[in-house]
């Protein structure tokens, strides 16, 4: 089986076909199907957040087959994501796409057990020591991409479970939590 560093790849990256969008409905559904699965395997593995249509993104081809995706291929892909909710396009040109290998609600879960976790109920942190800090290593949420983090955060806020507050800075971005 094929690899990419640790990441094992499934036995259809493989399969030339594969790497052609199929014309035939059933075979096509099929596959958008398992590149889907495969997008967000490797994304949640690999710690990828956002994945552009035109860059050297791993998955897009296959050197020891000889085949890449085209650009159909690639845009079909993440356009199934962001249709299943698992993904959004970045801009008006879908050339970027953020991965949502956890949906914002999933990941406002994890912001709440690793608060609870941590017994951090009462105190306060910066948007950036939860993302990077020493009580987030170990954890989904250590180097979590800053937007979805953000928008994770906001959801709790507005359900009353903690309180943003801005610093001078990105960087010093502060949340009060009340769980």
């Amino acid at each position: 089986m094929q690899a990419l560093g640790e990441f094992k790849l499934p036995h259809f990256f493989n399969y030339p076909p594969y790497f052609t969008l199929q014309p035939v409905r059933d075979t096509r559904e099929k596959q958008i199907q398992l590149w889907r699965e495969l997008i967000l395997d490797y994304c949640r593995t690999q710690k990828v957040f956002v994945v552009g249509l035109d860059e050297d993104f791993p998955l897009f081809s296959n050197p020891v087959i000889e085949r890449s995706l085209s650009h159909e291929a690639r845009e079909a892909f993440l356009s199934a994501l962001v249709n299943e909710g698992r993904a959004e396009w970045l801009d008006k040109n879908h050339r970027k796409c953020l991965i949502l290998w956890h949906r914002i609600q999933d990941w406002a879960d994890l912001i709440i057990h690793f608060v609870k976790d941590n017994g951090l109920e009462d105190s306060v942190m910066t948007v950036e020591e939860i993302r990077s800090g020493i009580e987030s290593r170990g954890t989904e949420l250590h180097g979590v991409d800053r937007t979805i983090l953000t928008r994770a955060l906001k959801q709790l806020e507005h359900k009353g479970k903690l309180a943003i507050f801005k610093g001078t800075s990105a960087d010093d971005e502060g949340v009060k939590f009340s769980i």
